[in-house]
C-alpha cells in the first residue's frame, strides 16, 4: 500500500471523501494507508520517505516529487483561513500599516503560508520583518509582535471571535485575507497545497490509478458537501453556513492551468527573495 500523509483540517475534506466514506473507502484501504498531521509535517514525511503520497504545501515541492494532476486546495478570491492580523494604532491604510511591521508571529503549521507573507512584505512592500513561530492563538501572538499569521481552522475560528480579539488587542487591527491579497497583486489564484508523490514508490499502484483515485474522491466530495457540513459542524465551533460557504465558495479544488501558473509565480518570487531554492520546472505525475 501507499503511505499517505494528509492534513487534519476542514479544507481538504472534499479531497478525502472517498478515503473516508463508502462505498469506495474499503476498496481504497487496499491501496492506501492514510494518516493525518499538519501541512508542514506532511511535507517532511514525503521528503524524508516516511510517506509516499502527501497533500503538501506548494513551498515544500522539490524536483524529486511529482504533482498529481487534477486536485488542489486553492482560492480565486477570499480564502478566509489564511489570516494576517496587523496592528494599526495610527489608523493607516493597509499598505502603510503593513510597512510598519517589524516583527510578526506565525503559526508553524504551514510553510507555504509563511512564504506568501514573506513575499508580501519583501517583494511587494519592500520590508523584511522578523518572524517568530508561535502557537495559533491570536491574542498571544500579537503580544510583543506587530502582526500575526493564522492558518486553517484557527483562522476561521478567530474570525468568529473577531469582537473579542479586537477588544483584547489593545489597539486597532487590520484583518487581511492573504489569498485576496495574492489575487490583487498577481491576478492569479492563491494556491496552498497539492497532492504530491514520490514516483519511485508507486510500485503496484499505477500512476493512472493514483490520478483516478484522488480525482474521483474530489468529485465525490464536492457532490456530498452537505454531508461534510453535517460531519464537521460538531467538530468546529463554526456556524453551519460558514462551513458550507468555505467548502463551496472560498476554496477551489481543481488544479487548472491558472493554478499551475500561480504555483510557478509563487516559486519564482520565493526564489527571488531567497526563501526557496530554484525549481525551473514543475514535475507532473
Amino acid at each position: 500500500m501507499l503511505r499517505v500523509a494528509s492534513i487534519a483540517f476542514l479544507n481538504p475534506a472534499p479531497l478525502l471523501y472517498d478515503f473516508e466514506h463508502g462505498p469506495r473507502a474499503a476498496e481504497l484501504r487496499s491501496r492506501y494507508a492514510v494518516h493525518y498531521t499538519s501541512p508542514a509535517q506532511c511535507a517532511a514525511e514525503l521528503i524524508s520517505g516516511d510517506a509516499d503520497l502527501g497533500l503538501i504545501p506548494i513551498a515544500a515541492l522539490t524536483p524529486e516529487l511529482a504533482i498529481v494532476p487534477g486536485c488542489t486546495i486553492a482560492s480565486r478570491g477570499e480564502i478566509r483561513s489564511i489570516l494576517l492580523l496587523v496592528k494599526n494604532p495610527q489608523g493607516l491604510d493597509a499598505k502603510a500599516a503593513m510597512r510598519q511591521v517589524k516583527r510578526f508571529a506565525a503559526d508553524a503549521a504551514s510553510r507555504s503560508s509563511q512564504a506568501y507573507v514573506h513575499i508580501l512584505f519583501r517583494h511587494f512592500l519592500g520590508i523584511q520583518p522578523e518572524v517568530q513561530e508561535a502557537a495559533a492563538d491570536a491574542i498571544t501572538m500579537l503580544n510583543g509582535n506587530d502582526a500575526a499569521l493564522l492558518i486553517g481552522d484557527p483562522a476561521l475560528l478567530a474570525r468568529e471571535h473577531r469582537t473579542q480579539i479586537d477588544a483584547s488587542a489593545g489597539t486597532s487591527l487590520l484583518w487581511l485575507d492573504v489569498a485576496a491579497w495574492w489575487r490583487e497583486y498577481t491576478g492569479l489564484p492563491w494556491v496552498a497545497a497539492v497532492w504530491a508523490v514520490r514516483p519511485e514508490k508507486l510500485g503496484e499502484v499505477s500512476r493512472e490509478q493514483v490520478i483516478a483515485d484522488v480525482n474521483a474522491s474530489r468529485v465525490a466530495g464536492l457532490a456530498h458537501v452537505e454531508d461534510l457540513v453535517a460531519e464537521w459542524t460538531p467538530r468546529l465551533a463554526l456556524p453551519v453556513e460558514t462551513i458550507r460557504t468555505y467548502l463551496t465558495k472560498n476554496i477551489y479544488y481543481a488544479l487548472d492551468d491558472d493554478c499551475i501558473a500561480s504555483i510557478g509565480r509563487f516559486r519564482d518570487l520565493a526564489t527571488a527573495i531567497g526563501l526557496l531554492p530554484p525549481m525551473p520546472t514543475l514535475r507532473m505525475l
